[in-house]
């Protein structure tokens, strides 16, 4: 029975000319009851000298990062919009602001019926508190009675597969139990939209696809799905409608395989090697920071084409601040549709010094497919799975297809998330008999 009392095909959800807008380098705090009435009264006088200040008469210490630009859209009951992009478009930013969590800094969002979110593993959880308890807590922030909880209580703990845990702190659940458990709550209370982001990043591939027929499941009752993902896969099978944002705009908007094609093509970026010579601003965090990526031919540079049949060098360098940091470097290669094709970690390696160091590890020739590849990079400590830092899309790079004696007479797409090149033996272990071949003497 659908949960939303509007009609499938409505619209609910109507954003008009949203902008978000953050200043860098402001320090926010609270303001006296004097300050707010002398800030009213400099109002007018501010204004002018902001404009002055964009029109270049003078420096602001404050830069100006608009997260979202001029975003005006319609969804309807029964939509799953697919939200695609590069880290940093605006994407999260977007939900927040529908969400509520966050406010816009010019234009509205108006939205009928009632928001069910998952924005990140675990929105709303306490973590002292119980699973059973926190499924409560968090239907209850959702507006929802204690009999709509109950009702679904015993759905939510069978999806989430955490009945053994249930009346355990979730600070002890693992981070798959954790998602699962999140997921379940936000999908099954009663809610007219439904707000994701990434949840299908975090656990397995059977739970990935209990996520993806729920939300299925969800559309179908003619509730809204907003779904950031990327996965373009994923997108694909399950949007409905797909906008992709840059720099906070919507640049493409449509039917979800015309619009992850298009981005894929012309707005994936393509570069093999990133440097960062300065320590101080390199991107890490007190223990670790990132010198250098780069993906290269094994006998050629970063500029140079790679091919099905060339083998490979993923190869990064950094500095590890910290000499008691007994650290495990961790890469994960995905293909341009958000599947991860292989990963490769530096387990079993001696401890490192610190300092500056190089890592590198080879791919043999005929083992990738032709395609976009995105290289992520993170640390963490030997002996646990505690995450120090994460590099997302460190590099991306591209393998071409070569001279077409490797297909033989075929030209078409090679399926497959790899492409090895086996050796195959063929052997005859007996010979059809004459009077099967149609070749025996007529007389």
């Amino acid at each position: 029975m659908p949960t939303s009392s509007k009609t499938t095909g409505s619209i609910a959800i109507r954003c008009e000319e949203i902008g978000k807008r953050y200043l860098i380098g402001e320090q926010v705090r609270r303001k006296t009851l004097r300050e707010k009435i002398e800030e009213a009264a400099r109002a007018p006088i501010r204004w002018f000298s902001s404009a002055w200040y964009r029109q270049g008469g003078g420096e602001n210490e404050n830069t100006e990062l608009w997260a979202l630009r001029e975003l005006s859209l319609e969804i309807r009951c029964g939509e799953v919009l697919g939200i695609i992009g590069r880290n940093g478009s605006g994407k999260s930013t977007f939900l927040k602001i529908l969400g509520g969590i966050t406010k816009p800094t010019e234009g509205r969002a108006i939205i009928s019926g009632r928001i069910g979110s998952l924005l990140e593993v675990g929105t709303g959880f306490h973590s002292e508190l119980t699973g059973r308890e926190n499924i409560y807590l968090n239907g209850a922030i959702l507006g929802m009675t204690r009999r709509e909880i109950e009702r679904k209580f015993d759905e939510i703990v069978e999806f989430s597969e955490c009945g053994r845990m249930l009346d355990t702190p979730v600070k002890h659940y693992s981070s798959g139990m954790y998602v699962r458990l999140a997921f379940a709550v936000a999908a099954h209370l009663e809610t007219e939209i439904l707000l994701v982001d990434e949840v299908l990043a975090v656990g397995d591939a059977a739970f990935q696809k209990k996520c993806l027929g729920k939300l299925g499941d969800a559309a179908g009752d003619g509730r809204i799905v907003l779904f950031v993902s990327h996965n373009m896969l994923a997108v694909d099978n399950l949007c409905t409608r797909a906008i992709c944002l840059h720099e906070g705009r919507v640049i493409l908007e449509g039917s979800p395989g015309s619009v992850t094609s298009r981005y894929l093509q012309h707005w994936l970026p393509k570069f093999k090697e990133v440097v960062y010579d300065d320590i101080e601003t390199a991107p890490g965090n007190d223990i670790v920071r990132l010198r250098r990526a780069c993906v290269r031919p094994q006998n050629g540079v970063s500029s140079d084409e790679i091919t099905v049949r060339s083998p490979f060098v993923v190869e990064f360098e950094y500095w590890i601040l910290d000499p008691n940091a007994n650290l495990i470097a961790c890469v994960q290669v995905f293909n341009e549709r958000g599947i991860s094709v292989f990963t490769a970690a530096t387990i079993g390696q001696p401890p490192t010094p610190a300092g500056l160091l190089r890592r590198c590890f080879f791919v043999p020739a005929d083992f990738m497919n032709i395609g976009t590849y995105n290289v992520q990079l993170f640390m963490y400590f030997s002996g646990t799975t505690r995450i120090t830092v994460s590099w997302d899309d460190i590099a991306t790079f591209e393998i071409h297809d070569v001279a077409s004696e490797l297909r033989g007479d075929y030209h078409g797409e090679w399926p497959g998330v790899v492409r090895p090149r086996f050796d195959w033996k063929t052997e005859v272990l007996e010979p059809l008999p004459a009077q099967l071949t149609g070749t025996q003497d007529r007389t």
